[in-house]
């Protein structure tokens, strides 16, 4: 397994949080940072949707005025589109 580096960070926390953490003996950063890697995920996933809105518009529109591309071929009739949340 390869190691990241890692780099020690100041986070200010509320206390209750941290002492709930403690009793159910959670490691808080591993905790904080898989939330924080959850954030990123989230928000490169939102801007990627953003970017792309137009594309997917057109892709569906394309889809629901020709239907997909060999489709004709597909076993499970495919009634959704791509759509932004």
């Amino acid at each position: 397994m390869t190691r990241t580096a890692r780099k020690a960070a100041n986070l200010s926390r509320d206390e209750q949080l941290v002492a709930d953490a403690r009793e159910l003996k959670i490691n808080i950063s591993r905790a904080a940072e898989d939330g924080i890697t959850r954030a990123i995920k989230a928000e490169r996933e939102r801007l990627w949707l953003l970017e792309n809105a137009d594309a997917i518009e057109q892709a569906n529109a394309y889809a629901k005025k020709h239907g997909l591309p060999f489709g004709k071929y597909r076993q499970l009739s495919w009634q959704g589109s791509m759509s932004m949340p």
